[in-house]
């Protein structure tokens, strides 16, 4: 038996963690733009990453370590992506950490920003060597790391075991466009002092992915330096295997809904549920769809419950489905039951209503077997065109 807590602040509170955020220049407002977790003793560490082919430099360094490797600082910066800079953008990383006198092991960093463009060493640099590793700041170290998200994004659980002991996880995130199913322009970094091993880790980074990172969706695009790191530095002797894996689902589930919430100029959060699908590989399918689909998006954004449009993604989807079977609803309005259309001017009133709220449900009963999944998107509308026109600015 365990219990799992949800508790107030930032990665600083888990034990042995430090981290701040600072302006280097990059960002012209003056807002952070550099970042760095930092721990005395060497941490387990493992990660997943973006399905992008052209995945950026940071990633192809982390992946050139031995599998396993620990590491005792992460250097996370905003602005700029060292993607598609090829050899170069390593060996500038290398250069990088080459330059910092501190005591490193297997430095590992972290990009976001614009795609193109080699790092500024010397802004890094000279900014990096002001760091206080003594610092406990992770509400800077959250802003540094954004780029176009409206706000931060953390989380802290305790999880308290049934031998009296217990261990804390949290997480600090950037995400909030270029956001698609298999992960996205999303960075999260989640933090413990569980005694876990490298193997549990990664066994639950890939089970809990695929409900998580895997299942929202903003825009439809992916992008080249997603990251899920987990850093454990096992300072508590706590450990338990379904305690955490349970817990690391809560963490990456928050840091997720976050995301999809911030969506760039995102007012709605919506739920896709099919269920009853011939296969789980229909559900997933059709629900990915649905949480895609920009007609449906931008449906959702003008709060319009356009069933037709929900039926149409899902035949488009390509999973078995027959409309003598399915059922459409907006949380429990029903608008469309087995080939009869129930869309009266009080049910279509009722159905925009749902639309109204901050958070709904579309449930798409597909009525051909006992497989579900959920996916999670958000509406779509003008703020999104006119962040991404002007992002390079």
């Amino acid at each position: 038996m365990f219990t799992i807590l949800p508790i107030k602040g930032y990665i600083d509170q888990i034990d042995g963690f430090f981290c701040d955020g600072i302006h280097a220049g990059l960002k012209p407002n003056g807002n952070n733009d550099l970042g760095f977790i930092y721990t005395k003793e060497a941490c387990t560490v493992a990660a997943i990453f973006t399905e992008n082919r052209f995945q950026a430099a940071p990633l192809k360094h982390f992946l050139a370590y031995e599998e396993g490797f620990k590491t005792n600082f992460v250097l996370i910066n905003s602005k700029n992506a060292n993607a598609l800079t090829g050899r170069k953008g390593i060996e500038d990383i290398n250069t990088l950490f080459s330059k910092l006198n501190f005591d490193l092991i297997n430095p590992v960093m972290s990009s976001t920003g614009v795609i193109g463009n080699r790092l500024p060493i010397e802004k890094l640099v000279t900014g990096a060597l002001k760091f206080d590793l003594t610092a406990k700041s992770g509400e800077n170290l959250s802003r540094a790391i954004m780029t176009t998200d409206a706000y931060p994004k953390t989380c802290l659980y305790e999880v308290k075991l049934e031998d009296g002991s217990s261990f804390k996880i949290g997480a600090v995130a950037k995400g909030a466009g270029m956001i698609n199913p298999n992960l996205a322009t999303m960075l999260c970094f989640i933090c413990t002092d569980a005694d876990v091993p490298y193997k549990d880790i990664k066994e639950a980074l890939n089970k809990n992915k695929e409900t998580t990172f895997n299942a929202i969706s903003v825009d439809g695009d992916t992008s080249t330096n997603d990251t899920v790191m987990v850093l454990a530095n096992g300072k508590s002797n706590a450990y338990n295997k379904d305690a955490f894996c349970e817990a690391l689902r809560l963490v990456m589930h928050d840091m997720a809904m976050l995301m999809v919430a911030d969506g760039e100029g995102a007012k709605k959060v919506a739920a896709f549920e099919v269920k009853n699908a011939a296969t789980k590989e229909d559900a997933i399918k059709a629900a990915k769809a649905l949480s895609n689909s920009l007609l449906v998006k931008t449906a959702l954004f003008g709060e319009d419950p356009n069933f037709g449009r929900i039926a149409s993604t899902i035949g488009a989807s390509q999973i078995a489905c027959d409309d003598e079977k399915l059922v459409i609803s907006y949380n429990d309005v029903v608008v469309f039951n087995k080939g009869e259309i129930c869309f009266d001017s009080i049910i279509e009133q009722k159905a925009a209503d749902v639309l109204k709220k901050d958070q709904y449900k579309i449930i798409c009963d597909i009525g051909l077997g006992d497989e579900s999944f959920t996916a999670y998107g958000c509406d779509l509308g003008y703020k999104y065109v006119e962040i991404n026109a002007d992002y390079r600015s």
